[in-house]
């Protein structure tokens, strides 16, 4: 039976129940599986990681990488917090494919066409294969197509290669021994590719005043009915330089450059080189 008091409060009127006996917890607490690994780490490798998974970890993992305390920095890639990714790899740990192996027997010949190779951007070092490795008469049309630099700056043929009347004598059945090209007299006449200057005088047979340059193995280039030229027989030049300006001497009609190829003494379409 409890007794009421004035502040509220009952006191029981019986004698005080037992004491109530506190169970002892026995049951083992779980473990994290992470919390040992955590524990064998040093001190600067849990930096570097708290780092990584909060987004500060390249610039001071880099930091505590430069004085020599941390051997590993993980980079983290994009959001700010992350969950724990696998290190990078760098590019030469990752191991090549095995290439096959490549081998030759020691009297194999190697043969390939070396004007394949030359670029166009080097037509002097085209021509020079394409000589170098033969006679300018077994040369393709496919190959020879392009060695040749133009003789004028402006490329305008009147009369091509061929048989052709005559302007001389109106006649017809006139073989033409190469290609007129439009040229005010006074014209630079330039070489169409390096070469050795080996005529530059009066030519008796129409040509007037005449400039031939050699190329080697074969391979000459002609200019005629010049004004003047600007070389001397046995003078080197290069391709583009100026070696004569047109004119209109010897058998011709009017000003003009006359440009002959001419291989292994016989000449040819200089379109074929050019």
């Amino acid at each position: 039976m409890a007794t009421q008091y004035s502040r509220g409060r009952r006191r029981a009127a019986g004698p005080a129940s037992a004491r109530r006996v506190t169970e002892a917890f026995t049951a083992e607490r779980p473990r994290d599986p992470q919390r040992e690994a955590r524990r064998r780490r040093g001190p600067f490798r849990q930096i570097t990681d708290f780092a990584a998974s909060s987004g500060v970890g390249q610039k001071g993992g880099m930091a505590l990488a430069a004085t020599g305390l941390v051997l590993t920095v993980s980079v983290p890639v994009t959001g700010p917090v992350m969950a724990a990714q696998e290190p990078v790899q760098a590019a030469s740990a990752v191991s090549a494919a095995p290439q096959p192996e490549i081998s030759a027997a020691p009297g194999a010949r190697i043969d390939f066409s070396r004007s394949i190779v030359a670029t166009k951007a080097d037509p002097d070092g085209k021509l020079k294969q394409l000589l170098s490795a033969q006679s300018a008469g077994s040369i393709t049309r496919a190959a020879s197509a392009g060695t040749l630099g133009n003789p004028l700056a402006a490329m305008t043929v009147v009369s091509p290669f061929g048989y052709r009347v005559s302007p001389i004598t109106g006649g017809s059945g006139d073989f033409h021994r190469g290609e007129d090209l439009v040229a005010q007299c006074g014209t630079s006449v330039l070489a169409a590719a390096a070469g050795t200057v080996t005529f530059a005088s009066w030519d008796q047979y129409g040509g007037g005043n005449r400039v031939v340059v050699d190329h080697g193995n074969g391979l000459k280039t002609t200019y005629n009915h010049l004004s003047s030229f600007n070389v001397t027989n046995g003078q080197k030049v290069s391709r583009g330089d100026v070696v004569a300006f047109s004119g209109t001497t010897g058998a011709s009609t009017g000003c003009h450059l006359h440009f002959e190829v001419e291989v292994n003494g016989n000449v040819v379409d200089p379109t074929g080189w050019l």
